[in-house]
């Protein structure tokens, strides 16, 4: 305290009069003091009190506090620590703020007074925002949640996006979103209604926030301690840590709005305050410290602080910084600096490099100022230094951004930020965490930017466009290494070097981003074009890039280390050159802008050949070597493109003279021909990675800016350079010129023999790609769409997001063609055709696709196009076939199609100059050679190759005919070569015109000598020959060097005796070629006579090929005929030789002539075995593999039925027949195969058969409501879902009411369980040997591939059909249907076989099989028993309360026939009306089921005292037993008794197999106590006048025959029994008014009779069904009960159906019945003496159960999620990073959450556990789809919501809206349901407990 008030005195204020109690003393002397000092202040003169004041808060915030505390220094002063210190300043602060009042009042009051036109709410990563592409002007616009909703934005285009770096919301901002976009709270103007604020009221602030601020600035200076390393982030941290409650502080105040931000924005940047706080405290030793340490960490960040430097200071004002950089930049990379690795920054990334030194500019001609001067003159420019400093901490980052509502704050802001720019590229170069970092940069300048307005004014005050052009060329220069393309030795060149961290990390992607998204501002862009000395600077960077990543081929062993730097060069070749230019080319779209073309295509050339002069480049490039980044190439050829098509510049005043051409072309092409090298695998030794470079190449995102701009540019230089000089040059660079000659062996020095094919295609196909790609020679964008968008479909089909994906669109997003924009939707729809998502048997769920429509096919398809946009050559393929497939389907045609030919649009007038090409003789004796080559047979030749060359031919005759020139004229100029060859250059002409001979060089060894030796004596005499024709050897590379030779000296013609010197050809190797003599051959063909013969050949039949105009003259008329559009070869020479005939004469006659000279037959010998030998090979090759696919194709689709109707739960009708359970009558033993060994036989004792099964617990039936109607999902907090309707609840609540009040074992026997965690059986009807089956496992065991399932736990797939199952069921020996024993007629009477049943009861163990003797079946029961068992979890086993009890086993086992019963009623619609065995019966197990759980249950004998079967036929004499021992508890009486459940203990009670006249007979008597159970539920739930009516009207008939079957004498008998007791007195006047009063109608009270026995009824039918195998009858649904009660025998066969059915003739009574029924309600009258309410509830049993569902989801996914991402977990009360919510029960839990754990099980899997028995269901919020959790394993299912083009959207990633599929619901329904998910769903994986 002493040093504070020293302090204080020191600065000269009076000494405050009470210096120490208001800092410790109550919060009201605070106030007081606040009050006293605002109201000084408030006068007129206010000096004294401003004193006060200040020394005040000298001594509340005091900066050595509360980091030397941190330290662990001296305690602090202000005792208590250093926290509460900070805590007491906070609180002084608030108190001064308020002057006096309390602090929320004064935020009130504040925030009354805000102009709140903008919303600005600033967010962080991950924040879920929107981006309306409608409204927004900036591609960067953005809007919060609120703002989105509360605007209107119907109908556009917008989408939801999770934000990668933070942002803020532009609601209100008229520079970045058009003002109809705002949201309801910032459409008004509200600045003109708002009062203006009173002066007192932020007095005290502009007081105290200065000294506030300067606080935190001294902090911020204490807490960096300037070490010789890099201080560690910890110690960063742990200062920002301490800052956190006063950066938090700040931000709260600019929340307070307009009014408080405006105070801060002159505190912040008034620069007098920051004068006299940080530089006048000449005295005080802490402020001086602190203004060292300042001064420290300024120079260690090699920055200078400009006082001791007035040099910089005082540099020429900012207009000559531009023209300075220009000279300096000149003189930079002109002179390359000396190589140093030791440069003190870069020490860390020289070792790794080797050889390979880094470069570094010399760096004297730099403009330092930019780089290096930094000197703050306000609150906020240091407070940026620091935050960049601290490496940009989210909380000061997020301060500063909430200030940017504040206009003046904004420019302010910006200019800070431009000024520090250069600081923020050297801190982001050292920054460990480089991303986080990037991130928080972009999240503050996409702010700034952004602003059109902003970034103009910006960039004209603080030459913004200098300084980002010189950081990033600074920051670029760190990574150079010397370029190694061309001359290794003297390559002045440099590069950027793609394996630094720099690159590799995409470290610079935030100041490249800044930078392209300014040039997106036209009058950014402007400056830029117009300023000469940025451009050279520009290109100068650029030229970093060119070359870099550079391949060289790997010639003998494969390359060890594969580098992975090409990611990092393509990256960076994308980002950092290309998107700017395309930037730049936005702004060039029109006439006004050609100076700016200019501008840069003179630049770029200057710096292509200062590129050319330092690689040392003459005119060969460096073989073996290739190199995809070319950016100064593709800025030319973009500009250029952009200068004829938009700005109607004139080619040629921008193009080079020939010699620049000539160069220019060489690295485009050797990429094209390398390419072609990739393919045909000749840099297999480079590894996979060289692949990966081509492919990435002309991938959609890249081709554009990569392979587009090169074509493009070959095609300039093709138009403008000499043809001839072209074509050679070409062959030559994809080295197949020695494969150009007649002879039949050649010898390639470049080529090994197997590449040769493909490099010959890749030279042809390229040709065509050239000759017919219009993408920049004139079609317009729509037509360019058009035309990609057809190429994707043709491939495959697509979906609507991958077609945005895959067309590549102009990567500058204010190009105008945007995805989704109006072109885009409007050319799909009339390309093609969408098709709705379907969902195949499968489980596979389709997207909704769009598929070609048939016209494209037929008229748009372009091969072209599809192989130039192809990654893999497979996709070629996919679309031929799929061509194929449709000229099949169309009828158009039916054999294999070659690639359609398709006519081209015409050229833009300033490339006429390319179809030259296609009418220069170098070509046409290229075509020539080939043609006769395919004729001959010669080898490695394919179809491929003749498809290209006739393309080619086509192509020359299509563009003769748009030249119109009559081939007559055509005779040029003397041509000296190749006279011999042809006469003009003329293609039509030169077709006709015939070469008898051919002088070849050919190896001493070929055919061709020989043969010539006869041609030498022939009579004609060589002599003659010589000049009657015989064309010259005709060499590619002489005449390339020729036509080079001459272009440079008509360009060098004032030192036209300098030739260049030749470059020897390093790749010749002398001596192993072997000696070549010359030959000649007899040709005597012209190009149309080898195209009718091929004609010939191709048909396979002589003189095949009639000329069709002979009898059509029409057809010469008529130049498009559709019979020729599509076909296969035949049919392309037909359509070649109509056109030669059509655009002449001359063709027409030769033709007919040549068809007329039958043509001599090929010699016989070539058609069978040279022919069978070359191209039969192919096409056998072919064949075999057409096969392979076709038995492939054959199997799958075998498979794959087996699979559907495997799969399939709803098909009855195709089902293989796999019946188990039906077997023939006269068969006495079921035969079982074994699927693994193959045998069949019975199943015995010693080796039993089981069949494959699947055990799942489930929780399906606990479900089912009572309500048809499915509940819904709550989206609101109003909306919750109580489980206590449903099935599992209810039964839940009965038996714990039972075990209430009556006798635990009893109670075990009176109900079933199961309906939640029961246990599933269910089969795929294979069987197998048990012993096999164990051998099989074992296998599994050892098998080390990674399977879906876990072997351990007993989990296997069929061997058979792959079905998931888990267990194996034992089938009983012996024929598995008594049919015998039921077929003869039953005539015992009723009476017997009740005893009979009796007895058969009671005898203990009475199996055919003894259970004593150990045999494999018994042990194998055991086991599958166990199995059983440990299917569920021990808490839906044990009910008892008595823990372990054998009743809780019993009561456990006929369950799990309950359930699957039931169940199979669910699956069959919850009611048997539709009769038949139903898929899942033919399949069913319950049989064998059966089997097992009687022979278990018969271990256990029932007390024959206590057996329920005495009670139900049998009058007990002694009517009151248990009155006597009130201690022990009664029994369940018979009328509480589940009747269901009382069936399957009687059935599994029996010796099996059951005899079909004692199934029935429990049926009957059964039935007797259901209906007395309906009647006494019927009579509570009438009122006391309805009892009383029912009682009288039944009394009168109960004397008549057949009273014990009326339902009328029953009913009243029944209640005259139970008014006995007091079942119906309890009820008391409200409660009738509760119920609402039925009027009860004799057919009402009939039809509830029904309902409430058809439960029982359809249980027992299908029992009988799997028991005894019976059909089910199909029926109506309201005959439903009489059907199945004569189904089962209920009914007298004596029964008419003419009266309408009543149920109560189906009774059969076992004794008497008002005995009986006076016995059962003797039972409840005794309850109900003590417990009326529950005796009547017990009653009534609801047994309607509807069947289950899911719960219901509404339409649009937007309110699912707009409710659940933000909702708090019930559990640990957070925002779940991954929250789900489970689709059966609504449950919200935290996906993967540990928050949630318990004992190692995260919430998802033990939520499954609970709800589902091991099944969930749940919908990920953040993500849309649904997984499955069942047991230990999950699988993702899919999306139940699509959007409006039927696509998934995973992860929500394109943010579009989603709609629900109901098909798509109603498949994971009915997989839930029927329990499918294991066989449908294919991709499982373990979830270790962590979802």
């Amino acid at each position: 305290m002493a040093a504070a008030a020293a302090a204080a005195a020191a600065v000269g204020g009076p000494q405050p009069p009470q210096p120490e109690e208001p800092a410790q003393g109550p919060a009201l002397d605070k106030a007081a003091t606040a009050a006293h000092l605002k109201a000084a202040l408030s006068r007129p003169d206010n000096r004294a009190g401003a004193e006060e004041l200040q020394a005040l808060l000298e001594r509340v915030l005091n900066a050595e506090r509360p980091l030397a505390g941190a330290a662990g220094g001296e305690e602090a002063a202000g005792g208590g620590g250093p926290a509460e210190a900070e805590e007491d300043a906070l609180e002084w602060c608030k108190c001064l703020l308020a002057g006096g009042g309390g602090y929320d009042e004064f935020c009130a009051a504040v925030r009354a007074y805000d102009p709140a036109a903008l919303c600005g709410l600033v967010w962080t990563a991950n924040f879920v925002a929107y981006r309306c592409r409608t409204c927004g002007i900036s591609p960067c616009m953005s809007l919060c949640a609120e703002c989105f909703h509360q605007g209107d934005h119907t109908g556009h285009d917008f989408n939801m996006f999770r934000s990668q770096a933070g942002g803020a919301c532009d609601c209100g901002d008229s520079n970045v979103m058009r003002e109809s976009g705002f949201c309801r709270r910032h459409q008004i103007k509200s600045s003109s209604n708002i009062p203006c604020v009173p002066k007192d009221l932020l007095m005290m602030s502009e007081f105290v926030l200065p000294r506030f601020i300067f606080c935190l600035i001294q902090y911020l200076r204490e807490g960096y301690n300037e070490p010789a390393d890099v201080p560690s982030e910890k110690d960063l941290n742990k200062v920002l840590q301490l800052l956190e409650p006063q950066i938090s502080f700040l931000e709260d105040l600019t929340k307070m709005g307009g009014a408080m931000r405006s105070v801060l924005t002159q505190v912040l940047t008034n620069q007098q305050n920051y004068k006299d706080l940080t530089a006048g405290l000449g005295e005080n030793a802490c402020a001086k410290k602190s203004h060292e340490k300042y001064l420290i960490a300024l120079k260690s960040s090699g920055l200078t602080y400009p006082e001791e430097k007035l040099v910089y200071g005082m540099q020429e004002p900012s207009a000559g910084t531009s023209t300075l950089a220009a000279q300096g930049f000149a003189g930079a990379t002109g002179t390359l600096g000396q190589i140093d690795s030791s440069d003190e920054e870069d020490q860390d990334g020289s070792q790794g490099l080797g050889k390979r030194k880094r470069v570094k500019l010399s760096s004297g001609t730099k403009d330092q100022s930019i780089m290096d001067v930094l000197k703050h003159k306000s609150f906020l420019e240091e407070l940026l230094f620091w935050t960049i400093k601290y490496e940009f901490p989210q909380k000061m980052v997020t301060f500063l951004l909430n200030m940017l509502p504040d206009q003046e704050y904004k420019v302010a802001f910006t200019k800070t930020f431009v000024q520090h720019y250069a600081f923020i590229m050297k801190t982001l170069k050292k920054s460990h965490e480089s991303d986080t970092m990037s991130n928080r940069i972009v999240h503050i300048s996409v702010q700034l930017f952004s602003n059109e307005e902003l970034a103009r004014q910006v960039t004209e005050e603080c030459q913004l466009l200098d300084i980002m052009v010189t950081v990033l060329l600074y920051m670029m220069e760190s990574c150079l290494i010397k370029s190694e393309l061309q001359d290794e030795e003297n390559s002045l060149h440099v590069v950027v070097n793609c394996g630094e961290a720099l690159l590799k990390n995409n470290t610079y992607w935030p100041l490249v981003s800044d930078f392209i998204n300014i040039l997106s501002h036209q009058s950014v862009a402007k400056r830029f074009l117009e300023d000469h000395g940025l451009l050279v600077t520009w290109m100068n960077f650029v030229s970093f890039f060119q070359g870099m990543n550079l391949n060289k081929r790997e010639l003998n062993e494969h390359v060890e280390f594969e580098s992975q730097t090409y990611y990092a060069a393509f990256a960076a070749e994308l980002e950092a050159c290309a998107q700017p230019m395309w930037g730049l080319l936005s702004h060039c779209k029109v006439r006004e802008t050609q100076e700016y073309t200019r501008n840069v295509v003179r630049y770029c050339l200057e710096a292509l050949q200062d590129w050319f002069d330092a690689i040392n480049f003459v005119d060969e490039p460096a073989p073996n070597q290739v190199t995809f980044h070319l950016p100064l190439h593709r800025y030319y050829a973009m500009f250029l493109s952009k200068a004829v098509k938009c700005q109607e510049l004139d080619l040629d005043s921008l193009l080079p003279d020939q010699e620049m051409l000539m160069k220019l072309m060489i690295h485009p092409l050797q990429i094209q021909a390398s390419l072609a090298e990739i393919h045909s695998n000749m840099w297999v030794r480079n590894g996979l990675q060289i692949k990966g470079q081509a492919m990435t190449y002309v991938q959609s995102h890249f081709c554009n800016s990569m392979i587009d701009p090169d074509i493009y540019l070959l095609q300039v230089c093709a138009s403008r350079l000499d043809p001839d000089y072209f074509i050679s040059s070409v062959f030559e660079r994809f080295k197949v010129v020695d494969l150009l000659t007649m002879a039949s062996q050649h010898h390639n020095l470049v080529l090994d023999v197997e590449h040769e094919r493909s490099m010959l295609e890749g030279a042809l196909t390229f040709l065509v790609i050239l000759l017919s790609l219009r993408l920049h020679l004139g079609m317009s964008d729509d037509e360019i769409l058009r035309a990609e968008m057809v190429a994707q479909l043709c491939m495959n089909d697509r979906t609507h997001s991958s077609l945005l994906d895959l067309i590549p669109e102009n990567p500058n997003p204010k190009s105008g063609i945007i995805p989704g924009s109006y072109s885009f939707e409007s050319v799909l729809s009339a390309v093609a055709d969408f098709k709705a998502p379907v969902f195949e048997p499968g489980g596979s769920m389709q997207q909704g696709m769009y598929t070609p429509k048939a016209e494209v096919w037929d008229q748009e398809f372009d091969p072209v196009m599809v192989i130039l946009r192809t990654v893999y050559r497979r996709d070629v393929q996919s679309a031929m076939d799929r061509y194929t497939a449709f000229l099949k389907q169309s009828g158009k045609f039916s054999g294999n199609p070659w690639p359609p030919y398709k006519r081209r649009t015409s050229l833009h007038p300033s490339y006429k100059g390319l179809m030259r090409l296609l009418h220069c003789k170098t070509l046409h004796i290229v075509l020539f050679t080939l043609l006769y080559k395919i004729l001959m047979d010669h080898q490695n030749l394919s179809e491929h190759v003749l498809c290209m060359v006739l393309y080619l031919i086509e192509l020359g005759l299509e563009s003769s005919a748009e030249d119109d020139s009559e081939e007559e004229v055509s005779m040029s100029g003397p041509e000296r070569c190749h006279d011999s060859w042809f006469p003009g250059t003329n293609l039509v002409s030169n077709m006709r015109h015939f070469i008898n001979y051919v002088r070849v060089r050919v190896p001493e060894t070929a055919p061709e000598l020989k043969r010539d030796s006869i041609a030498s004596t022939s009579s004609d005499g060589l002599g003659s020959l010589q000049n009657s024709g015989t064309a010259q050897v005709f060499s590619l590379v002489a005449e390339r060097r020729k036509k080079f030779q001459e272009i440079i000296n008509r360009s060098n013609s004032e030192a036209s005796q300098v030739t260049r010197p030749k470059i020897p050809s390093k790749w010749s190797a002398p001596g192993s070629s072997p000696q070549l003599t010359t030959a000649i051959l007899e040709i005597k063909e012209s190009i149309l006579s080898l195209l009718i013969k091929l004609h010939h050949k191709l048909s396979g039949k002589q003189n095949s090929y009639y000329p069709p105009w002979l009898d059509d003259i029409e057809v010469l008329l008529q130049p498009e005929i559709p019979k020729y559009n599509h076909g296969d070869g035949i049919t392309a020479v037909e359509r070649i030789l109509l056109k030669a005939a059509v655009q002449s004469r001359m063709n027409k006659r030769i033709i007919e002539e040549i068809c007329r000279k039958v043509s001599p037959p090929v010699p016989p010998k070539k058609i069978t075995a040279a022919e069978k030998k070359t191209l039969d090979k192919e096409e056998r090759r072919q064949k075999a593999r057409e096969r392979q696919q076709k038995l492939l194709a054959e199997f799958a689709s075998r498979q794959k039925s087996f699979m559907e109707t495997a799969m399939d739960v709803d098909s009855p009708e195709n089902d293989i027949p796999m019946e188990i359970t039906t077997a023939e009558p006269q068969v006495s033993e079921a035969v079982y195969d074994c699927v693994i060994c193959g045998q069949s036989g019975p199943s015995s004792e010693d080796r039993p058969t089981g069949l494959v099964v699947l055990l799942q617990a489930s929780s399906v039936l606990g479900q089912c409501r009572d309500n048809a109607e499915p509940k819904k999902l709550p989206i609101t907090e109003e909306e919750q879902i109580y489980p206590w309707d449903t099935c599992a609840a209810v039964h839940d609540v009965r038996l714990s009411l039972l075990q209430r009040y009556f006798k635990d074992s009893s109670c075990l026997l009176a109900v079933s369980i199961g309906w939640e965690g029961g246990v599933y059986v269910q089969t795929c009807g294979h069987t197998l040997h048990i012993d096999c089956h164990k051998s099989y496992m074992e296998s599994l065991r050892n098998d080390q591939v990674l399977q879906g399932f876990s072997v351990d736990k007993g989990e296997f797939t069929c061997p058979l059909c792959r079905q998931f199952a888990n267990s194996v069921l034992p089938c009983y020996p012996g024929s598995n249907v008594e049919n015998n024993l039921w077929q003869r007629p039953c005539n015992k009477s009723t009476q017997d076989l009740i005893k009979e049943v009796e007895e058969l009861q009671g005898r203990p163990g009475a199996f055919p099989l003894s259970i004593s003797s150990e045999t494999n079946l018994s042990k194998e029961m055991e086991s599958v028993m166990k199995d059983i068992k440990n299917t569920t979890q021990k808490k839906y086993r044990d009910y008892s309360k008595t823990p372990g009890s054998p009743d809780n086993d019993f009561l456990f086992m006929y369950s799990v026939a309950r359930t699957n019963l039931e169940l199979e009623l669910i699956h069959r619609g919850g009611s048997l009306c539709s009769g038949g065995a139903s898929a899942a019966g033919k399949r069913s197990c319950l049989n064998q089921l059966f089997h097992v759980l009687a022979l278990h249950m018969r271990l256990y004998t029932i007390d024959s005292e206590y057996n329920p079967w005495k009670k139900l036929t049998q009058l007990v004499h002694d009517m009151n037993p248990q009155v006597g021992n009130e201690d022990q508890q009664p029994e369940v009486p018979v009328l509480y008794h589940d009747v269901t459940s009382l069936l399957l203990i009687q059935i599994l009670m029996m010796p099996q197999p059951l005899h079909k006249e004692h199934f029935s007979c429990i049926v009957k008597v059964l039935f007797t106590l259901l209906y007395t159970q309906a009647l006494a539920a019927l009579s509570v739930k009438g009122t006391e006048e309805d009892r009383s009516a029912w009682k009288h009207a039944g009394a009168l008939k109960k004397n008549t025959c057949d009273a014990d079957k009326s339902s009328e004498v029953l009913l009243s008998f029944v209640i005259s029994e139970l008014s006995k007791g007091r079942l119906y007195c309890e009820e008391d006047a409200q409660e009738c008014a509760m119920v609402s009063p039925i009027a009860w109608s004799p057919e009402s009270m009939e039809r509830y009779i029904q309902d409430f026995c058809l439960p029982f009824l359809r249980v027992s039918s299908l029992l009988q069904h799997h028991l005894f195998g019976e059909d089910l009858p199909s029926c109506q649904e309201e005959e439903e009960f009489s059907v199945l009660a004569s189904c089962l025998g209920l009914l007298p066969t004596f029964y008419q159906t003419d009266h309408p059915f009543i149920s109560a003739y189906c009774l059969d009574w076992p004794v008497a019945a008002f005995d009986i029924i006076t016995q059962w309600c003797f039972e409840i009258i005794s309850f109900t003496e003590r417990h009326a309410e529950q005796g009547k509830a017990l009653l009534i049993q609801e047994s309607r159960w509807k069947l289950p569902h899911l719960l219901q989801l509404p339409e649009n996914y937007n309110t699912i999620f707009q409710y659940y991402h933000r909702k708090t977990c019930s559990v640990c009360t957070k925002v779940p990073k991954d929250p789900a919510v489970c689709l059966v029960c609504g449950t919200f839990v935290c996906l993967k959450g540990l928050c949630c754990k318990q004992q190692s099980y995260c919430e998802c899997v033990l939520h499954s556990q609970n709800c589902g028995a091991g099944t969930g269901i749940f919908l990920l919020i953040n993500a849309s789809v649904i997984i499955i959790i069942r047991g230990h394993r999950f699988c993702l299912w899919g999306s139940v919501y699509l959007d409006a083009h039927g696509e998934e959207d995973r992860d929500l990633r394109r943010g579009k809206p989603l709609y629900i599929c109901e098909e798509r619901y109603r498949v994971l329904e009915q997989q839930w349901i029927s329990h499918t998910f294991d066989h449908i769903n294919k991709r499982w994986g373990p979830h270790y407990n962590g979802l």
